[in-house]
């Protein structure tokens, strides 16, 4: 009987033992049939490494596949980067100390390692997830070679598990010298400069070898961000991390003491940069949208709204190194890019604004760019500011349109409504000190009156008005949401050309923005499209408000402040803008066919003695439409001409009614926390960073004067 309950107890544990492998058998295959297709994939990548890194010699390393940029007719318009611009060092002639300042920054462990980091990734991830985000990197100076020879930027775990394959191959194939001479000779050094080569000779005149120890480790600190370190707009930040890599030599005994006191106090001057092409301006924005286009192909997304400082500056790093990343990558991918700009244009608007400073025309039909200009033409040098997209200037009146108008338009007023201009307390005067009392919105647009302009936002509220300007990408108004005298133009930093054309072109273009640029396409070199530009359309205002506008603004030019704008040979519409002492004046206008913005002033504020901004619209705008038959707008409340649904008409954006949404309950408290010092003071004349408050045109019996609201706190570009 004993042996009986045995063998049924032995029995049991034999079927247990079987259910338990059956399981993990189980398991096992299941597992496998998950991460089978990853295992493979895995093996694949890193026999993909292998061929590519086996196919390599030198001269994969020294090549220069430069993208090159197209204008509207398919000729070359430019290049990412000129062929001069790249000098192939070798490491026997790069200094000791250059090359050591970027192993101490970049991969202190790189002659230990075999490609990989292990010490390095373990505390970027420590790091990284204490900070719950990315603050620290992980990538060796040879996977950063792999990265920018032989790979895509895309940011996917294939790619970075083919990038930890390359780097391996790489340093089975060639010595530490070897790679990092490469490496040395293929990164951006800012402003065109490809190589540590480029470089010298483009900030310093001077061959490798001639550097100084303080010239050496200054252009060391340029490639870990070249648009944070670029030395001909941000100096001083390029001097701070000189300062920093020659703390770090020090401290690994790269160099002496006596070494570092001379070079820390060692002041670097810069070398005359060359003079380049009449056509800087385009060249420069035709690059920039080119590397914003690739951003946004890869994911990357824009904001212009943010919540606070620190908010801001973690969207500028991140909007930096992505901007970093891929112009590197335009720079010897050898991308075609092809652009909707118009040198005949382009000509055309040079010679009208020759002796101002900017303008940005775009196509009505397309919404691209056709022409810019950010300097007259005898003042380029180098790779500099181009003020058409990169200058931000007090509005003035030129803002009230798109900020103040067509959203009112929206809410059931039409240019016959009644409005008021009188007095009010704490609020902005009229240039002319007088008050008209009740008038209708078209008198109130055609003779610019703040009075109105000022009581029409605070009805629509700050918030709400400037929803519809960051809906259509103003970068630097977003400090400014809950301030009154934004409704006048009184911001802390101010608009650009490019912002402006492109909201007008929404007004024009029945309330439909369309992200400004200039790049219709980009290819790749195998051929295949990786960004287009078409079908960007968002909607931001009702079209019939819209039409309303432009209707108002064409008595604006035949009767009112703009009258000097009226060309002889096209219909246009358009609004006049100017600040505290004629610092700077705008006008902001468009035909059927074109959108014109343009501003004159002067980098650091000065009174403008004569001003040409209508007559240089005017200009360019008889000059741009000499074949084009003469063409009106659509009327407004017609239905044959809206040719759009009732739903369509009375439909916003979504994003604008998302805005308006978050914000209506919040406008109350918006409205009793505003400190009516910071935007109900009488302007005063601005500083260097263009912080002016905005005052009169000077167009017959009226003036416009706007303020700034109190903020002068400088924020960076992003």
């Amino acid at each position: 009987m004993a042996k009986k309950k045995l063998s049924k107890k032995k029995r049991r544990r034999r079927l247990i033992r079987r259910l338990v492998l059956l399981i993990i058998l189980l398991a096992f295959v299941v597992t496998l049939a998950i991460f089978s297709p990853k295992i493979v994939k895995v093996i694949q990548l890193a026999q993909d490494a292998k061929e590519l890194v086996n196919d390599s010699s030198a001269d994969t390393f020294m090549a220069s596949g430069t993208t090159l940029i197209y204008d509207t007719d398919g000729n070359e318009l430019c290049s990412m980067m000129e062929s001069k611009d790249m000098y192939y060092i070798d490491i026997g002639q790069i200094p000791d100390t250059l090359a050591d300042a970027f192993v101490v920054m970049e991969d202190k462990d790189f002659y230990k390692h075999k490609g990989i980091d292990i010490k390095a990734i373990i505390r970027a991830v420590i790091a990284n997830t204490e900070n719950d985000e990315i603050v620290q990197g992980a990538s060796t100076i040879t996977q950063q070679l792999a990265k920018n020879i032989f790979l895509s930027q895309e940011v996917t775990w294939q790619r970075k598990v083919k990038e930890i394959f390359v780097a391996t191959y790489i340093e089975k194939k060639y010595s530490k010298n070897e790679i990092l001479e490469f490496y040395l000779n293929n990164i951006y050094f800012a402003n065109g400069y490809y190589g540590v080569g480029a470089a010298a000779r483009g900030y310093f005149d001077k061959e490798i070898n001639e550097l100084s120890l303080a010239e050496q480790v200054f252009i060391a600190a340029i490639p870990n961000s070249p648009t944070r370190y670029n030395p001909l707009t941000n100096y001083d930040n390029t001097m701070t991390r000189r300062n920093l890599i020659l703390e770090k030599l020090l401290e690994n005994n790269k160099i002496s003491q006596e070494d570092y006191d001379t070079a820390v106090n060692t002041q670097i001057v810069l070398a005359q940069q060359p003079e380049v092409s009449k056509n800087n301006s385009v060249e420069t924005y035709a690059r920039h949208c080119a590397i914003e286009g690739m951003m946004q192909a890869n994911g990357f997304v824009f904001r212009t709204d943010f919540s606070s400082d620190d908010d801001y500056n973690k969207y500028k790093d991140l909007y930096e190194q992505s901007y970093t990343l891929f112009q590197q990558k335009l720079l010897s991918g050898g991308y075609k890019v092809y652009t909707s700009i118009d040198m005949d244009l382009q000509q055309k608007l040079q010679d009208a604004i020759d002796d101002n400073l900017k303008a940005t025309c775009i196509d009505n039909e397309t919404g691209n760019v056709v022409a810019i200009v950010g300097a007259r033409s005898q003042e380029l040098e180098g790779y500099t500011l181009n003020r058409a997209y990169q200058s931000y200037r007090q509005p003035g009146s030129s803002i009230k349109p798109i900020l103040d108008y067509v959203p009112y338009l929206e809410r059931g007023n039409t240019p016959d409504t009644i409005v008021k201009d009188e007095y009010i307390e704490n609020g902005p005067k009229n240039a002319d000190g007088t008050y008209m009392g009740s008038i209708t919105l078209r008198t109130a647009v055609n003779l610019s009156r703040n009075t109105v302009a000022w009581n029409v936002l605070k009805e629509i509220t700050p918030r709400v008005g400037s929803s519809y300007l960051l809906n259509q990408g103003f970068h630097k108004i977003w400090m400014d949401k809950d301030y009154d005298a934004i409704s006048i133009g009184g911001f802390t930093y101010g608009v650009s050309t490019e912002e402006m054309a492109g909201a007008y072109a929404t007004i024009v273009n029945d309330g439909q923005y369309r992200r400004v640029t200039c790049v219709s396409q980009i290819k790749n070199v195998r051929g295949k499209v990786i960004y287009d530009s078409s079908n960007r359309q968002q909607k931001i205002y009702d079209s019939d408000a819209c039409r309303m506008m432009t209707d108002m603004l064409k008595t604006a030019v035949t009767d009112g402040t703009g009258r000097e704008a009226a060309t002889n040979n096209a219909i246009v519409a358009g609004k006049t803008g100017t600040t505290n002492s004629n610092y700077d004046s705008w006008f902001c206008g468009y035909s059927a066919y074109y959108t014109v913005a343009v501003w004159q002033g002067y980098d650091y504020p000065a009174t403008i003695s004569q001003i040409y901004t209508k007559q240089i619209f005017r200009q360019f705008m008889e000059s741009a439409h000499k074949n084009l038959s003469k063409k009106d707008f659509p009327s407004y409340g017609k239905k044959s001409d809206v040719q759009e649904t009732t739903k369509e008409t009375e439909s916003e954006t979504e994003s604008v009614k998302e805005t308006q949404k978050q914000t209506q309950s919040e406008t109350q408290k918006s409205s009793q926390t505003q400190n009516p010092s910071q935007s109900q003071q009488e302007s005063q004349s601005g500083s260097s960073s263009g912080n002016t408050g905005t005052n009169p045109d000077n167009t017959g019996s009226t003036q416009e004067t706007t303020q700034s609201n109190n903020q002068t706190d400088k924020k960076p570009d992003a």
